[in-house]
């Protein structure tokens, strides 16, 4: 069984809205109508300095798999407001839309467009809510998940988050997410058995206690487990009992079976002091290779107060905090109109505000990231009209899209398009890398970053520029829209 046979018909996963102005949409004749969509957000959570594109593969199955059935239509028609003629259209629905994203696992920036639709405007429209369900919910623990990876500074970290996640799916693509942002597994069994995150766990406080003594508990569990014997040691009392009882279980257990022992788990108490004291007792006993993990509520901040302490942790199982973005729950991202093909002209469509973030950028775009040949680091991204390019044999002039006289001039660079083709016609034209692949783009992307980029505090900003035709065109509707208004 793949991926896409697990993945349930969500078609009707849609904000009411979008079915409304569907039904509106055919009535007044505008259903033909090429409409272009942007998906972009406002913010980086937890003010960092970048985030992670994820959840693209989610969208693919969702676009792949989309379609009405009889019991839809049935339910559609019993609210009694749709009409015969959209009714009859959603039987033979079928998506025919063109679609670009940014690859899964690449740093993304406010702002730049990071996937767009393009097709006839009842299908375009349509599919807003379900690939902001998917980009938002696995940006945003992507995002949250590198940032705890980041924090351990290359000691192992697990996302054992599944039972404080806000439902199933929330834990099993949550838990994907994790993976590609460099958690190295997960507590979630069935993420590794459809998406091959790597399971990992070894036993809870209650197998400690379902043995008439912490020894038997731990020679039970190192008598089936010998060549992974971890061992949680905090059930009772992690100095007096717990390792005492783990070292014997070592010494008359696993090394006799001719392991070693793995390591052994403390989940609450003060970890840094424990895990001192914890190091010295193993290293005495003849097990210096014998790991640490810490547990217990972990996030970034703890976990590097605790390694700023000199903590002798090795790895780290984090929960509660990584799988619900706890400091920072929502991924802002939105999904714009840009632009319509309305009687063979393309018009390109600007949403005004008071509130100058929800500006939109107007047009049909192309997002650009730029590198240093020199250090391979990533200087800016621009995001273009469609039909320009960036030409790296000749200095390219960049500047901020708000205080345009700041500028500088690119020389010696190399210009990529980020967003690349995944649907055609409604025809998947996109090879979906594996989850290793993504992960390992994941970590080459954020390398490519400046630590002034990636640090928690105060963190560089990250340049979105727009290039001068844009800048231009979106400056001219600006104009426009605010003479209309005051016209009226």
């Amino acid at each position: 069984m793949n991926k896409r046979e697990l993945c349930e018909n969500i078609t009707m996963l849609t904000d009411f809205y979008e079915l409304t102005m569907a039904n509106g949409y055919l009535k007044s004749g505008l259903g033909d109508v090429t409409a272009y969509f942007d998906v972009f957000f406002r913010s980086v959570p937890d003010d960092g300095g970048f985030a992670i594109m994820a959840g693209l593969e989610q969208v693919i199955e969702y676009l792949s798999n989309l379609h009405f059935t009889k019991e839809d239509i049935e339910y559609l028609e019993s609210k009694g407001i749709f009409s015969k003629e959209f009714l009859r259209y959603l039987e033979d629905f079928e998506f025919t839309c063109d679609v670009w994203a940014v690859p899964e696992g690449t740093p993304i920036f406010p702002s730049e467009p990071i996937l767009k639709v393009k097709g006839p405007v009842i299908q375009a429209q349509f599919v807003e809510t379900a690939i902001l369900l998917q980009i938002n919910h696995q940006s945003l623990i992507a995002t949250k998940a590198n940032r705890v990876v980041r924090a351990a500074k290359g000691r192992a970290v697990m996302e054992f988050g599944s039972r404080r996640a806000q439902g199933a799916d929330a834990a099993v693509l949550g838990a994907r997410a994790a993976y590609i942002a460099g958690c190295s597994g997960t507590a979630c069994t069935i993420s590794d058995k459809i998406y091959g995150v790597p399971a990992l766990g070894t036993m809870a406080h209650s197998w400690v206690q379902m043995f008439d003594s912490e020894l038997d508990a731990f020679k039970a569990y190192a008598r089936e487990y010998p060549q992974s014997c971890t061992l949680l040691v905090d059930t009772y009392n992690t100095l007096k009992s717990g390792i005492p009882n783990a070292i014997k279980a070592f010494d008359e257990v696993v090394v006799p079976a001719g392991f070693r022992p793995v390591g052994i788990c403390i989940d609450s108490g003060d970890i840094s002091y424990l895990a001192g004291k914890a190091r010295k007792m193993l290293d005495q006993a003849g097990y210096p290779d014998c790991k640490i993990c810490a547990s217990n509520s972990l996030d970034e901040y703890l976990i590097r107060e605790l390694l700023t302490n000199g903590a002798p942790v090795d790895t780290f199982g984090v929960g509660e905090r990584l799988i619900t973005a706890a400091s920072d729950p929502t991924f802002g991202g939105v999904y714009k109109l840009c632009a319509i093909d309305k009687n063979g002209e393309h018009i390109p469509k600007i949403k005004l505000s008071e509130n100058v973030a929800k500006l939109t950028i107007p047009g049909d775009k192309q997002l650009w990231r730029l590198f240093d040949n020199e250090t391979g680091k990533a200087i800016a991204d621009v995001v273009t009209l469609i039909d320009e390019e960036i030409d790296s044999s000749k200095p390219y002039e960049i500047f901020d899209p708000e205080f345009t006289w700041k500028s500088k001039i690119c020389e010696n660079f190399t210009a990529k398009k980020m967003l690349v083709p995944i649907f055609e016609k409604g025809k998947l034209v996109y090879d979906c890398p594996t989850i290793g692949e993504i992960r390992e783009n994941c970590a080459a992307g954020i390398a490519s970053l400046w630590s002034e980029v990636t640090r928690f505090e105060n963190p560089h900003k990250y340049y979105v520029d727009l290039s001068h035709p844009l800048w231009d065109l979106r400056d001219r509707l600006i104009k426009e829209n605010k003479a209309a208004l005051g016209r009226k």
